[in-house]
């Protein structure tokens, strides 16, 4: 998977936007306001691109044993957040999976109002 088939994947997704809060390397991924997703782009280039994704703590703790690839977020809540090394042995069909698992978490936390704002777009 390229830096475009992720993103594409990503913000393919309702209410998805796109942001450089920190710097002009890190890219935020919101919905609803809320981030779901960082990524490094400099690390995209140099092909060595991780994600950092929110996680159901328990499915965090499974997938960090089960996957040399997914480890405590870096730089955030490592009960609530994972860092995911693409191309390691993380399969790419878990990666999506991963990716939909966070966008629902935060999704679901939006006000019910907000909610409906978003799916009516």
């Amino acid at each position: 998977m390229d830096i475009q088939q992720f993103l594409e994947y990503c913000v393919a997704k309702k209410g998805v936007t796109e942001h450089f809060p920190f710097d002009q390397d890190t890219l935020v991924l919101k919905v609803g306001g809320k981030m779901f997703l960082l990524t490094s782009l400099e690390q995209w280039e140099i092909g060595k691109p991780t994600v950092n994704l929110k996680c159901n703590p328990e499915y965090a703790l499974e997938l960090r044993e089960r996957y040399q690839g997914v480890e405590p977020g870096w730089h955030m809540n490592k009960v609530h957040w994972n860092t995911v090394t693409i191309h390691d042995d993380v399969p790419k069909k878990l990666l999506l999976e991963l990716i939909d698992h966070s966008y629902e978490l935060i999704f679901k936390s939006l006000t019910k109002k907000l909610q409906a704002e978003i799916l009516a777009d």
